[in-house]
């Protein structure tokens, strides 16, 4: 009797189907079907959410969008699409990439494109961010990929590493669920902010010139991070939510996003809380959120700038790798998210003259795959 096919994971069935095991170098197809693939994908997100906006959209942003841009960029991200797949089925052997992004962009085509006419109903009370992760994939892959492609650290490694799957799942949780977010981190800031206010601290807080309330704010968030972020690594129960995040073994600008939601929810509603209590002016601080919301994707990046100058400033990649790292000698070191300097006031800085580490993730053990196997993993005994 012949032994049963061995199993696969639907990450190896992914990457099967993205590397076929054929090349990968520019003008074999591959990176034309992929970013078909993307576009298409990203296109066909665009046009459900304007078909169920008050169930798929932030509510923050569905008065902003300007409509016709947003048509227009649909329908144009969808000829591309078309364009770069159909490039793929004349270029590779195998077709899987192409026709991929052909049916992706097909489906699309069938519901409407980008000449979808929007509903009138009424307000949802619930709702995810799927607009907030089209967005967050243009802004940040768009800018980070490139990045890793042009200057990286370790060019043999591929976009579709061991927990790429994983990792974008997080990707796609922390920014479709944000109502959820909204209700566990921002509603019980405020409110506690509002308890534990100074008036006097506040007033001479916003006495200040927006540009020095924006460095504090960095500064102070920065404190209210490392502090947590130590916490997590020495306080035992803590430590079994914050492992997940150093669970990866494989560092890019979409690591960073695996991050289990207790760990989210407590750093960041302590952070906010931090800076509500300081009472920075609502600028400051949606200026800092814009910066740590690309800041975290840098220093988790697959990128080797050479900036030494920088790095005692600045938190820059090879500081925060060294924090992931699995040797013994980068064992709870380099908390800060933003500035050296606090790990070096602290006794927690940690990084060699040249060197980046040789390897990532927890020695002795390794976590399950996928975001809801990994979202219990701390609960197991």
């Amino acid at each position: 009797m012949a032994a049963p096919a061995p199993r696969i994971s639907a990450e190896q069935w992914l990457a099967r189907v993205f590397a076929d095991g054929r090349p990968r170098h520019f003008g074999t197809g591959w990176l034309s079907g992929v970013l078909g693939i993307v576009l298409a994908l990203l296109a066909l997100m665009a046009v459900l959410c304007l078909h169920f906006p008050q169930y798929l959209t932030l509510p923050e942003l569905r008065s902003r969008y300007p409509l016709g841009l947003v048509r227009l960029a649909i329908d144009l991200g969808l000829l591309v699409a078309m364009a770069l797949a159909g490039l793929s089925i004349l270029l590779r052997r195998r077709k899987a990439l192409g026709l991929t992004g052909l049916a992706l962009a097909g489906a699309a085509l069938a519901l409407g494109a980008g000449g979808v006419e929007i509903p009138r109903g009424g307000a949802s009370q619930v709702y995810l961010g799927l607009d907030w992760f089209v967005l967050g994939t243009l802004t940040t892959a768009g800018l980070f990929v490139p990045l890793e492609r042009a200057f990286p650290l370790r060019r043999e490694q591929g976009a579709f590493r061991k927990g790429w799957l994983t990792d974008t799942q997080y990707f796609f949780a922390s920014h479709a669920l944000a109502q959820v977010m909204s209700l566990a981190v921002l509603a019980p800031a405020v409110a506690l902010g509002g308890v534990l206010a100074v008036p006097a601290l506040q007033g001479a807080v916003q006495s200040l010139p927006l540009v020095l309330q924006f460095a504090l704010a960095v500064l102070i968030a920065d404190l209210a991070q490392y502090a947590m972020h130590r916490a997590f690594h020495r306080v035992p129960l803590l430590w079994r939510f914050h492992k997940v995040h150093h669970s990866v073994e494989t560092m890019d600008w979409i690591a960073g996003s695996r991050l289990h939601l207790v760990d989210v929810i407590v750093t960041r509603g302590l952070v906010l809380l931090a800076l509500l209590v300081a009472g920075f002016d609502e600028r400051a601080v949606l200026a800092y959120l814009v910066l740590v919301s690309f800041h975290a994707v840098f220093i988790h990046a697959n990128f080797a700038p050479r900036a030494a100058w920088l790095e005692k400033w600045i938190a820059m990649p090879r500081f925060h790798h060294w924090h992931h790292a699995s040797e013994p000698e980068a064992r709870d070191v380099n908390f800060a998210v933003h500035l050296p300097m606090i790990d070096r006031w602290l006794g927690t800085h940690h990084l060699p003259e040249g060197r980046w580490p040789e390897g990532y993730g927890i020695a002795g053990e390794r976590a399950p795959e996928g975001w809801l196997a990994q979202l219990v993993w701390p609960l197991r005994r």
